[in-house]
């Protein structure tokens, strides 16, 4: 039943992937403006800003999704990214005054299930649910095979449809894909 639940969330993923416009895919952007103290990104040697509390207090102000993907630091401004699945923020944050701007943006539950499917900004936990997921499919597809070289009579047809499933994809690959 473990692998029915993960053929059939791939492929209805797979679906809402390739069709997104059909399936209500709407990207939401919030836009935001804030101050933080100054003496937390002001500092002269930047290994001296303080990286935890601005996260910290970024993400209690603004309710703030995802795992922290990126952090950079220049001479003028801090950005700091955040990302999860159908989930982005950014943040730039001016040095000399504390001001920043955000932006939010939320692709909805498809976006969530999509980016899932791709194992996009889900971390690792999920990409090993991924991986365990091929390897359930590859077995389940490699049984069948087995399965179907012990049925004699059942034998030579399954590997002529399976070889002519093969080509026909391959087919539509080289005329329309490539």
């Amino acid at each position: 039943m473990f692998s029915f639940v993960i053929v059939f969330f791939f492929a209805v993923t797979g679906l809402t992937l390739n069709h997104a416009e059909k399936f209500g895919n709407e990207v939401k952007t919030v836009q935001g403006k804030g101050k933080l103290n100054v003496n937390l990104v002001n500092a002269h040697d930047t290994a001296l800003i303080a990286k935890k509390e601005i996260i910290e207090y970024l993400r209690s102000k603004h309710k703030l999704k995802g795992a922290l993907s990126d952090f950079r630091i220049d001479d003028a401004q801090c950005d700091i990214s955040f990302k999860g699945p159908g989930y982005a923020a950014d943040i730039f944050i001016n040095r000399a005054t504390g001001e920043y701007d955000i932006s939010q943006t939320n692709a909805g539950f498809v976006g969530v299930l999509n980016d899932l499917h791709k194992g996009r900004d889900a971390g690792p936990v999920w990409s090993l649910i991924i991986d365990i997921s091929a390897v359930l499919m590859t077995l389940i597809s490699l049984t069948g095979i087995i399965l179907l070289l012990y049925l004699k009579r059942k034998r030579l047809t399954g590997l002529i449809l399976a070889a002519l499933g093969l080509m026909i994809a391959y087919i539509i690959y080289v005329l329309w894909v490539r």
